[in-house]
């Protein structure tokens, strides 16, 4: 009789719904480790569409968006240098993705990507950091990681999945669900304020007039640097060194 395999090398077992527990825990644990041996303290997380190219019809906020990492990336090494803070994180993929983590590569940095398997579009691209270039198959862990590490979150133009980012981040920081500070800037105000009337939601009673204050619009990537760095100015000599403790605190 031939002898089965371990349990946790036994693949059609991890593959099975009783396992779940299992992939949940591993998506958790390998960045955490990775984080930890980068020593990322904590991100600046860029969030916008996968279908906006260098060479398209918005290929300004792709160029934005490369040169707003950039400017992100020489700030935070000037700021400090015994640690990797406000490292560029997106997700992963094309487009604005791939616009933020060129420009954070491009200046020397960093940069992750915490990309996800969908049937089109997602593939990683090109200039994510080797050791911080992650692939998820749930949502909800990716998600976990857009949170638990950022103290800063720029939304440039995109659909469902930038909106949906977008409003999870909102409603954790409304609900004081996230126990940090976390500064969000939407870039693009033409933009966003035509797709989302925020005023409306406040007319119809949907939304307090004070959550308007969680949010600020940038138009040009110096102006959006100068709302991030007076918010995270402040918090740039602290050192979070223990990842776990980082995620454990800020985050239920």
């Amino acid at each position: 009789m031939t002898r089965p395999p371990l349990a946790y090398k036994n693949d059609k077992f991890v593959d099975t719904p009783e396992a779940r527990p299992l992939r949940i825990l591993s998506e958790y644990i390998e960045p955490q480790t990775h984080f930890r041996k980068q020593q990322i303290s904590d991100t600046v997380v860029f969030f916008g569409s996968a279908r906006i190219r260098e060479d398209g019809p918005l290929a300004q906020y792709y160029q934005d968006a490369r040169k707003l990492a950039g400017m992100v990336t020489e700030w935070s090494k000037a700021v400090r240098k015994d640690c990797c803070r406000f490292v560029v994180c997106s997700g992963g993929g094309p487009g604005i993705m791939e616009a933020a983590n060129r420009g954070a590569a491009e200046a020397g940095g960093k940069t992750i990507g915490l990309n996800i398997g969908l049937p089109f579009e997602q593939l990683p691209n090109p200039y994510i950091t080797e050791s911080l270039n992650f692939e998820f198959h749930y949502f909800f862990m990716r998600k976990f990681w857009f949170s638990a590490l950022a103290k800063a979150l720029v939304v440039f133009p995109g659909g469902f999945g930038t909106m949906d980012e977008m409003f999870e981040i909102l409603t954790l920081i409304q609900t004081k669900k996230l126990k940090k500070r976390i500064k969000v800037v939407l870039y693009g105000s033409t933009f966003w304020k035509e797709v989302v009337n925020f005023e409306a939601l406040v007319k119809y009673g949907v939304i307090a007039e004070t959550d308007l204050e969680l949010f600020e619009f940038a138009d040009t990537p110096e102006a959006a640097l100068e709302l991030l760095k007076a918010a995270l100015l402040p918090q740039a000599s602290v050192t979070e060194k223990e990842i776990p403790a980082i995620a454990s605190s800020q985050t239920p």
